[in-house]
């Protein structure tokens, strides 16, 4: 005997109801399961932007059932809005994620992050580490660093840096050492700040400016999309492969200057410890998966991936790192 069309609806609905309270109940147990976002603290195409993009497919790449990790913007003092909305609870949950770099761990080095220390948040993984670069545009008359540095040596005034992040950020740190090596007073140097790499490398590509102390996976970017950049120096210890196998050190070239950036996520302190275990376990297994060296080189990202204490710690260190350097550099700092 026919079901009657009325009643099979219902029990269709009835199914599909049951089956989505099955997955909800499921997923409630590990947020990393549920439906997301990572917030990408300043505008589109700088290494924020990055670093969301490869949390999104290393996690789906690993748990491809789960929703697909969203992504929105929150620019405003290169990660300071979005630190002090989570840190204040005005944003956050076990469902919000928020990316950070290195230059993130500068700024709440001075306290340029409003009166929050690193424990306002919770440290969940890093996934890799760029490098800074300096860069030129494909005209400019600099062909190597020691044309640059030459030139910084005669007037520093004469020529405009251009990168995120005001007096003080990881960017505007970079071109104070350059300036510092070509001998001359860092204060003297022209500096001009942009709401992340995608506007500054723009700035670049426009004749604007005329130096870019940016990170290489940007600038990588860029440059895929038909940027007229020229790199001079990658700020690593030793040549790199992949796309910079060409590009000399600035060691190499005189200069003594390495700049590692750490590219990772945090959430709100608030979150339980269950969840935050959730969220490092995931990443944990997303950056230890066979494919995710090569996801993350798509990336332009070199191996550096922290979950748990040992990421709690690396935080630690950098801060004591980087406070000592903003003294060596004349750099105000606000105590949380």
């Amino acid at each position: 005997m026919q079901m009657p069309s009325t009643t099979r609806r219902h029990a269709l609905c009835a199914l599909s109801a049951l089956l989505v309270s099955s997955i909800a109940t499921a997923q409630s147990g590990d947020p990393s399961l549920a439906a997301a976002e990572c917030v990408i603290p300043a505008k589109a195409g700088g290494g924020f932007d990055l670093t969301c993009t490869l949390a999104r497919d290393a996690l789906q790449a690993v748990r491809p059932s789960r929703p697909p990790l969203g992504q929105r913007y929150l620019p405003g003092g290169i990660g300071a809005v979005a630190f002090d909305r989570i840190a204040t609870g005005q944003l956050g949950g076990a469902g919000t994620l928020v990316a950070f770099s290195s230059g993130s761990l500068l700024n709440l080095a001075q306290g340029r992050f409003g009166p929050h220390s690193p424990s306002a948040v919770r440290w969940i993984a890093t996934l890799g580490t760029d490098y800074g670069v300096i860069a030129v545009h494909r005209d400019s008359p600099y062909k190597r660093l020691q044309d640059l540095v030459s030139a910084l040596r005669q007037d520093p005034s004469r020529m405009a840096f251009g990168a995120g992040g005001t007096v003080g950020s990881q960017d505007w740190v970079k071109a104070a050492l350059l300036v510092r090596a070509a001998g001359r007073d860092h204060k003297a140097m022209r500096f001009v700040s942009f709401e992340g790499g995608g506007d500054a490398l723009g700035a670049l590509q426009g004749k604007h400016v005329d130096i870019f102390p940016g990170d290489a996976a940007e600038a990588l970017q860029a440059m895929a999309g038909g940027a007229a950049v020229r790199l001079l120096a990658v700020l690593s210890e030793t040549r790199l492969g992949g796309a910079l196998t060409g590009v000399p050190t600035a060691r190499e070239q005189g200069v003594d200057i390495v700049w590692p950036t750490v590219r990772g996520l945090y959430l709100s302190a608030k979150v339980p410890d269950a969840d935050v275990r959730a969220w490092a376990a995931a990443f944990a297994e997303a950056t230890a998966a066979p494919g995710y060296a090569t996801l993350r080189e798509r990336h332009s990202l070199y191996p550096f991936a922290l979950t748990g204490a040992a990421l709690d710690d690396y935080v630690q260190v950098r801060i004591k790192t980087y406070q000592a350097l903003a003294d060596k550099l004349g750099l105000r700092r606000w105590k949380p």
